[in-house]
């Protein structure tokens, strides 16, 4: 039976450790509740996005759909601290970036957006000052910062709070023993928070009970959303590659099929559980999250590919492609099977518009370009927060 928190495993025994680890989390934010830590403001709309916990909440997904929301009214910068990349510093990210120069989100974002700046900096600080004071890119009208809800150093615009619907923060622990990175409390810097892969049959009741479980204060928005599959792409599209029926739709295209589901990100569970239906049989081949695949993976992943049935192919995530694309070794008949499934998030109970109205406000508001702000947004949202947060200069609550 389905319920909200169902993949949350807590470690008992080390519980102990998870209240050291408290502390010393609960001082830092105490550090920069008392300004003992500084925060720096940006005359630049920032919008952050990000969780509380380990492990994959719908970041990316939910950064790509901001790109895709904002490219179109203004230039988009995506700032990321660029994960086990093997490079250091500030590096703007071009067509030709690797996933081992920025890491592979970097690298999928640039490579699917090419109209916008994609940057990597483990000091997002000095990430959005090179972003804006650069002459390649200082015509940036607003930053998107991927997985900063920890980095209290920058203090964004807008605050959005990614919980899994599978790994709810409210029945979770902290860091050893479950998954939190912060105390519960730290969802109260949010402004924005959103549910996410929500299975689509939720019921109105459920819905109305996962809003009283959050416990939300009156200046912040909950959303929920759920994951949609896009048509598969093919990894290697130069190889004599199985056709994609012209309906393009993952159903069609696993129907019958049996499925070599190859993935190295931190939830692959959910993805099993959504794509069984679809197809004959899966087979499961799960690395740890943001793997570097090696010689040893790849004798692994062709051998258990040939002992599988036909008709049959590999499934993989967008992230993984940018890691197995330059991987040698790989079988002609694997690379001609193997093909990326695109994910795009879908806001549910008609959210969707009043999610776009009070980011596209924010953005025209508070750009630096003159162009946006005299542009009238129709849709312009009335609600009014104000938290008395008179430190910050660009605030979503005061908008």
């Amino acid at each position: 039976m389905r319920s909200e928190g169902d993949l949350i495993k807590i470690n008992d025994w080390l519980l102990p450790f998870s209240w050291l680890y408290g502390l010393g989390v609960g001082i830092r934010n105490q550090l920069f509740e008392l300004g003992l830590l500084k925060q720096k403001s940006y005359d630049i709309p920032v919008i952050s996005v990000g969780n509380i916990t380990v492990g994959g909440s719908g970041k990316t997904p939910h950064v790509e759909y901001l790109v895709r929301l904002l490219k179109d009214i203004g230039k988009v910068g995506v700032l990321s601290r660029g994960y086990k990349r093997k490079s250091s510093g500030y590096i703007l990210a071009d067509y030709n970036s690797t996933m081992h120069s920025i890491g592979d989100e970097p690298c999928q974002m640039k490579k699917k957006f090419s109209d916008i700046y994609v940057a990597v900096d483990k000091n997002r600080c000095t990430g959005i000052e090179r972003l804006t004071t650069d002459e390649e890119t200082k015509d940036v009208d607003v930053i998107l910062l991927d997985d900063a809800f920890q980095y209290r150093y920058v203090n964004p615009g807008i605050n959005i709070l990614l919980v899994d619907y599978h790994r709810l923060i409210i029945y979770d622990k902290l860091l050893p023993a479950g998954r939190l990175r912060e105390p519960m409390k730290g969802k109260n810097r949010a402004d924005i928070v959103i549910i996410t892969k929500c299975p689509k049959d939720l019921k109105p009741m459920e819905f109305r009970v996962l809003t009283k479980a959050m416990d939300l204060f009156p200046y912040q928005d909950l959303f929920f959303t759920c994951i949609d599959y896009d048509k598969p792409l093919p990894v290697f599209p130069n190889s004599n590659i199985t056709p994609v029926p012209d309906e393009g739709d993952v159903k069609s295209f696993l129907f019958r099929r049996n499925v070599l589901l190859l993935t190295g990100i931190a939830s692959p569970e959910q993805m099993r559980i959504d794509l069984n239906p679809k197809c004959h049989s899966i087979t499961p081949l799960f690395f740890g999250d943001h793997h570097a695949f090696n010689a040893k993976d790849v004798d692994k992943i062709n051998e258990a590919f040939a002992a599988m049935p036909s008709p049959k192919v590999i499934i993989t995530t967008e992230k993984d492609a940018t890691r197995l694309v330059n991987l040698e070794g790989l079988s002609d008949e694997v690379k001609a099977n193997l093909f990326a499934l695109p994910i795009k998030v879908r806001f549910m109970l008609k959210q969707e518009s009043k999610f776009q109205n009070k980011i596209i406000s924010y953005v025209r508001k508070n750009s630096r370009n003159s162009i946006l702000v005299k542009r009238k947004d129709d849709n312009k949202p009335k609600d009014s927060y104000n938290t008395g947060d008179g430190v910050r200069t660009i605030s979503f609550r005061n908008n």
